[in-house]
Formats: C-alpha cells, sequence, structure tokens
C-alpha cells in the first residue's frame, strides 16, 4: 500500500519530507514556484516514470518518520518570526555575498568565450535581470512583509505584500528556468576555463538555493497547507 497520496502537491512534499528536494531537483520539478501543482500531473505531464518516482520517495518519507523525534531544524513548527529571522540570516546574508560575485564571473567569461558561446549573452542578461530584482525582493521583505509578519495585525497589507511576494517569485523561477536551460543544465564546454566552470558551479548553487528558500516562503511561511502523507 502506498504511503503518499499521489495527489499531493508538490511544495507538501518538499514540506513534509525535506530531503525529498534532491529526488525533485535530480528530475528537474520545481517545488518552489510550482509548488501548488499536483506530482502525479507534473510527472506525467513531464514524461517522467511515476512509480521510479514515488518508490523514492517512498523510502525517504519512511526515513523521515524514524528521524522526526531526533530532527532538530523543523522549519513547519517555526514561528513565523522564528522563520522569517532565519531565512533572512541564512538565505538573504547568502544572496548578498554571491550575487555580486556570480555578477563579476559572469562578466569575465562573456568577455573571453562570448565570441564562441552566444548562449553567454542570454545567460548574462538573464542573470542581470534576476540580480536586480532580487535586491529589490529582498529589501521588500525585510522592511515591509517579515516587519508585518511580526507584528501580525494588518492582514489586509499582510494579504497584498504577500501576493506581491508571490508574483515576484514566480519571475525568479521563470528566469532561473531561462538560465539553466541556456546553460544545459550548467554543462561547462570542452574549451571552458576554471572561470567558466566557477561560473556554472555558482550559478547551479543559487539556484538551489534559491530553491530552498522560496520553498520555505512559498510552501511555509506565507501559505496554508494541508498534510496530505
Amino acid at each position: 500500500m502506498s504511503l503518499i497520496n499521489k495527489n499531493i502537491k508538490v511544495g507538501d512534499v518538499a514540506v513534509l519530507i525535506p530531503k525529498a528536494t534532491e529526488v525533485l531537483v535530480k528530475y528537474d520539478i520545481d517545488f518552489c514556484c510550482g509548488g501548488n501543482r499536483v506530482l502525479l500531473d507534473v510527472i506525467k505531464e513531464s514524461g517522467l516514470k511515476e512509480n521510479q518516482i514515488f518508490d523514492e520517495l517512498e523510502v525517504l518519507l519512511t526515513k523521515r518518520r524514524a528521524e522526526l523525534e531526533s530532527i532538530g531544524d523543523d522549519f513547519v513548527a517555526m514561528k513565523p518570526v522564528e522563520l522569517s529571522l532565519y531565512i533572512e540570516n541564512t538565505h538573504h546574508t547568502y544572496l548578498k555575498e554571491t550575487l555580486p560575485v556570480i555578477s563579476d564571473l559572469l562578466s569575465l567569461v562573456l568577455r573571453i568565450h562570448g565570441g564562441n558561446h552566444n548562449e553567454l549573452y542570454d545567460i548574462h542578461k538573464n542573470f542581470g535581470i534576476l540580480k536586480t530584482d532580487l535586491e529589490q525582493h529582498l529589501i521588500k521583505e525585510e522592511t515591509i512583509l517579515f516587519p508585518l509578519l511580526k507584528e501580525g495585525k494588518d492582514m489586509e497589507k499582510i494579504n497584498r505584500y504577500t501576493a506581491e511576494i508571490l508574483q515576484e517569485h514566480e519571475v525568479v523561477g521563470d528566469v532561473l528556468r531561462k538560465i539553466r536551460k541556456a546553460s544545459n543544465k550548467y554543462t561547462v564546454p570542452e574549451d571552458g576555463c576554471d572561470t567558466y566552470r566557477k561560473a556554472y558551479e555558482m550559478l547551479e548553487e543559487l539556484q538551489n538555493d534559491l530553491h530552498q528558500h522560496v520553498h520555505l516562503e512559498n510552501n511555509i511561511l506565507l501559505n496554508q497547507f494541508d498534510k496530505k502523507i
């Protein structure tokens, strides 16, 4: 008998089985911006092997249930103030440190390899869009949304800014997909140098961090969800 309801939403899987994100990333299943979609629908639309994916998730769920009593960071149990502080200290800090470094690397790689790899122009352009959007996004969260959540009083404002944040997450997810596609899933070409390799490594790390970042906000901090496992 299956332990997982196959009509569960992708985001709920990521919330209730934290290590499931590794499986979702492996199969290019968007669990942050696409967290509200039914997992089975995504699997079918993508032409993936349903049984294989659910079997892998079943294994993780069994381990998750066995480890529940010893887990330290239970994001679901955190209060909004605690979780928003964790996001700011962990993911916001990471972005502020990393975005300028990647920007410099991509500019250098474009200058050296752009003549032979036209895709670098698209990657550079889309990263510029991503960087600008994220910088203003972080400010909005830190100066408006998170303080509103801490006060927990003005629900009209909270709902309005929550809607804006969720929409901005969609834009971020779309740009990340464009970068991933243009870079052939961060595959460095044969003539790529160490700087090229470092830029792609950091882009993939950025993608993975943003997936977790947006997941914590969309599926836990800003969203009431039903536990369907």
